[in-house]
């Protein structure tokens, strides 16, 4: 079917500060047909004393995408046990919620972590594998990717990497490379446009990538990076399309890789996410429509 293909997705941060059931309900009114949804609201309807049941049925009807995030995937030692504790969690909670994906995200999460390091050589964050020689990051990485593919595997899961562009292993070619080195076919890449130029990518880089190698598409914009640690929560504060980026030449460099699958816009702006997210929605969905259709 034609909406299978290029399926224009909700995505949670256009509704960030609503409750569950009213971001499904801003979607549904925008037009979306398929979400990504954040497993922390998924669990705040459920600890509010809702059934897995009531959430199939408010999901009624939308793809699910994916469920995020599983975070911080490098962790090792008695954290690498915990982190397959959460990952165990979160694949049974996708699967019961008939989610096609689970988003894991490099680390650290917190980019002051990597601040800290590089000014003074160590934080009191979590820090990951900043410690670590480019080699060790690599292999410890894909070990722990090829564990966490395989447990996804037992749901029938798809796993899809978004790599921090402050985090150890951000470039394309770098998570194409851990990718490629865990081999399984369960474990792709989301392409997010903000994290692709801040780790120092272009379209054209960007086209190269293996259509096989890419699960879905965050289309996201910028203000101007000189440089340094990128510090998501300033150069993200800006209307989709209203940065520096050219997301039609990101989006079509998507396109020649002979991608077609899922596409959604994120947004970090203040204004837009304190805004009318009814409005908000709509506007993203016409304006990533225009994108990828034309």
């Amino acid at each position: 079917m034609f909406l299978d293909k290029n399926r224009i997705t909700f995505n949670t941060t256009a509704a960030r500060y609503s409750t569950l059931v009213m971001e499904l309900d801003i979607a549904r009114c925008a037009g979306y047909t398929a979400v990504e949804i954040s497993q922390d609201k998924v669990r705040r309807y459920l600890d509010a004393g809702y059934s897995v049941d009531d959430l199939r049925n408010e999901l009624d009807g939308l793809v699910v995408h994916g469920v995020g995030a599983l975070v911080d995937i490098e962790r090792q030692g008695s954290a690498e046990k915990e982190l397959f504790r959460e990952a165990d969690k979160l694949f049974m909670l996708a699967y019961a919620i008939g989610a096609k994906g689970v988003q894991i995200v490099s680390g650290p999460l917190d980019v002051q972590a990597v601040v800290d390091f590089n000014e003074k050589g160590y934080s009191k964050l979590y820090t990951g594998l900043l410690h670590h020689r480019h080699d060790d990051q690599v292999k410890l990485t894909v070990k722990n990717l090829t564990a966490i593919a395989d447990r996804a595997l037992e749901y029938g899961l798809t796993v899809y990497l978004e790599a921090l562009s402050w985090a150890p292993l951000n470039t394309l070619e770098e998570q194409v490379d851990v990718v490629r080195r865990v081999g399984r076919e369960n474990l792709k890449l989301v392409v997010d446009f903000w994290h692709c130029y801040t780790s120092g990518a272009t379209p054209e880089e960007l086209s190269r990538v293996e259509r096989d190698y890419i699960y879905g598409v965050h289309v996201c914009d910028s203000l101007p990076y000189q440089g340094g640690v990128p510090v998501e929560t300033v150069l993200r504060d800006v209307p989709t399309g209203s940065g520096v980026l050219n997301l039609r030449d990101w989006t079509d460099a998507v396109k020649s890789t002979g991608f077609d699958g899922w596409w959604c816009s994120e947004t970090f702006c203040k204004n837009q996410q304190q805004g009318n997210s009814y409005a908000v929605a709509k506007d993203l969905k016409r304006q990533l429509e225009t994108l990828v259709f034309s």
